[in-house]
């Protein structure tokens, strides 16, 4: 057994949550989610992997991308090595079991096939107890909930869809876990899974094999659906069991990057079939449901994180709720591996080192005035004016602060747009929002939607 080191772990938790922004889900589960940092030992960085195959796949597809990360990481040269390992868990789980009629090592058992088992397959941490729910998907989460409880009944097949990163494969794991709670019968398996055991099972001769594994199951999970463009003969095999299973009253949930609809070349009667049931799409979560998702994950992780911190988090995290929680966790790693509080100083200074973040918040001045003045309802010349009634002043000391933290512009320039306000006018209208909005719960809420506005 190959013990790990406490920092090693660490580095390799916030490279992990930098890689997940910059590869494809696909990639990231395959290659990257089941590894683990085991030291650092003179500008030399060993990741263990699960086998010797990942290990093989990383060092030749990932190791400029691993190595560049690590380096912004630890801020200094390092080579990366990449060797199997396992903890003391995996090794007694390794162990051949014992023949209880003989007392000695079993070597009868056959491993199971990669898709013919059914809940071990799933993530325990994908539950509907842990879906945050808002507007942007509580038509999926009803339509999933309704399915597990009750399979092959209504919503066959259930279709979801969405862009990355926003909760469709949760869901599907949620469905899987309620059904197999139940002691029905289910088969998880990803589009790509599928395809390989069905060109597996015909070069073999072992297609009634393949049919009955997937046909007798209650209810078939299918992940990315998309992934069947293309591929004329396992399409056809899809089709045949999807009827075997709707004929059947077997329940169908399926998932998709993009709606049925344009899906060009998948077969026009297995379109027909996916929009026989119920298609729903999820979206973007919006600000109050991002802030939901980020409080929920600091608490699973038992950390006590300031509200400000996450709003802040929040307001420049909006893509999908992948990126979101890896912006908590590399943003965890770092103030571990710095010693620094979580704080807003700690946020800006790793969206900064972020190159991607950094590129996706950049904003215009017009932008800005733009974001805020339709907040406020006023036009952009009454930010520009001489105007000091109250609500005037106060949004454009809030586009003062916004030009300031948003965009490159100095106090001199900021003052100059806004109608040739001085520069410690400027600092004083910066100063004020900054202060207030530590005690005022609608003005800093004011500051966060503005925000969106901004990155939307």
């Amino acid at each position: 057994m190959t013990a790990t080191t406490p920092g090693a772990r660490q580095i390799w938790s916030a490279v992990l949550g930098e890689l997940q922004l910059q590869v494809t889900r696909p990639s990231y589960e395959t290659w990257l989610k089941g590894t683990v940092g085991i030291a650092q030992l003179d500008g030399e960085f060993v990741v263990g992997t699960p086998n010797a195959f990942v290990a093989e796949m990383l060092e030749q597809r990932m190791y400029t991308l691993i190595s560049q990360t690590i380096e912004r990481i630890t801020k200094g040269p390092s080579d990366v090595r990449f060797q199997v390992f396992m903890d003391e868990e995996e090794e007694d789980a390794a162990e051949l079991p014992e023949d209880t009629s003989t007392g000695t090592p079993s070597t009868s058992t056959p491993a199971p096939s990669l898709v013919a088992q059914s809940s071990s397959r799933l993530n325990p941490k994908y539950t509907f107890s842990r879906f945050i729910v808002g507007k942007s998907n509580e038509l999926a989460h009803a339509a999933a909930l309704a399915v597990a409880d009750n399979p092959g009944v209504i919503y066959n097949p259930l279709v979801l869809y969405s862009d990355v990163g926003l909760g469709k494969t949760h869901l599907l794991h949620a469905i899987g876990e309620r059904v197999s709670s139940n002691g029905m019968s289910l088969i998880y398996a990803t589009t790509e899974e599928f395809t390989n055991d069905y060109i597996k099972a015909i070069r073999e001769g072992k297609t009634e094999d393949f049919r009955l594994r997937y046909r007798n199951a209650d209810v078939l999970l299918l992940d990315d659906i998309q992934f069947l463009i293309g591929k004329e003969q396992t399409q056809e095999g899809f089709f045949h069991t999807f009827n075997a299973l709707h004929m059947s009253n077997r329940q169908i949930v399926i998932t998709s990057d993009r709606p049925v609809s344009s899906l060009k070349t998948l077969e026009g009667r297995i379109s027909s079939r996916l929009t026989g049931g119920l298609v729903v799409d999820i979206q973007s979560p919006d600000l109050e449901t991002r802030l939901a998702i980020l409080k929920a994950k600091a608490e699973q992780m038992r950390l006590n994180i300031d509200p400000t911190v996450l709003e802040m988090l929040g307001s420049r995290v909006h893509q999908n709720i992948r990126e979101l929680e890896g912006s908590l966790n590399r943003l965890v790693a770092y103030a571990d591996l710095t010693r620094r509080p979580i704080d807003a100083d700690l946020v800006m200074q790793v969206a900064a080192d972020t190159r991607d973040q950094e590129a996706a918040h950049q904003v215009s001045e017009s932008a800005v005035l733009d974001g805020v003045s339709k907040y406020y309802q006023m036009d952009v010349a009454a930010l520009k004016g001489r105007k000091r009634d109250r609500k005037t002043a106060r949004a454009r000391q809030v586009a003062m602060f916004l030009l300031r933290e948003e965009t490159n512009m100095g106090t001199t320039a900021i003052g100059r747009l806004l109608g040739g306000k001085d520069h410690s006018t400027v600092l004083h209208g910066c100063r004020t929002i900054e202060n207030q909005q530590k005690v005022d719960d609608k003005l800093r809420l004011d500051i966060l939607k503005i925000r969106e506005f901004l990155t939307n």
